[in-house]
């Protein structure tokens, strides 16, 4: 047991030293919205910006890797607290409320790139990733009936294409495993991101 693992660590070694590191940035817009354990209140989604950095690690000849990025990310939703009296009557007076975070984001994702195309890959290769997202909440704008903890877990899956062997355009879609907001009077009613997202990068 010890041999193969010893094996296994030495291979991964081996790997990384080959492997091709770069980076470069990224910007990207998300529509996001809030998903209740209860269906009490309405919530639509919003659109916000995204920004930062990414980095890419590929193995040469099998096109696997990972990559791993820090970014801003403004997401929110469109929630109606008025549909309740909870919320609706004194001393809160809440109705039709924009909720908005400002976060910053460290995704880290296994992604596996399609390069044996004869040379075409050179123009256009075709990618897909997937993995955890961890996100600290930095500030969200004045909403008195609800809280938020420092930060929150979700799962993105993604898909997309390398242009020119530099740019990448890619979308996807996520979800909070851990929530991201719940209100003060309710107990145990708290609300978990869920979103798409569209990004544009160009790696060095």
């Amino acid at each position: 047991m010890k041999r193969c693992l010893f094996l296994l660590m030495a291979a991964l070694v081996c790997l990384s030293a080959s492997a091709e590191f770069r980076f470069g940035p990224t910007v990207g817009v998300n529509g996001s919205s809030l998903y209740w354990k209860q269906d009490l209140v309405t919530t639509r989604y919003k659109v916000g910006p995204t920004a930062g950095i990414l980095g890419e690690l590929m193995i040469p000849g099998i096109g696997f890797g990972v990559d791993i990025g820090l970014r801003y990310q403004l997401n929110g939703a469109k929630v109606n607290f008025g549909e309740r009296p909870v919320w609706s009557g004194a001393p809160d007076y809440m109705g039709n409320q924009d909720v908005w975070f400002h976060t910053l984001q460290i995704p880290l994702n296994l992604r596996f790139k399609y390069t044996r195309l004869d040379g075409l890959e050179r123009i256009v290769a075709p990618f897909v990733y997937a993995g955890p997202v961890f996100t600290f909440n930095l500030a969200t704008n004045h909403v008195p009936v609800i809280e938020t903890p420092g930060g929150t877990v979700d799962v993105q899956i993604g898909a997309g294409a390398e242009l020119f062997e530099h740019l990448q355009v890619s979308g996807g879609y996520y979800w909070g495993v851990s929530y991201q907001v719940r209100t003060i009077k309710l107990d145990n009613f708290s609300a978990r991101p869920q979103g798409w997202f569209l990004q544009l990068a160009y790696l060095f």
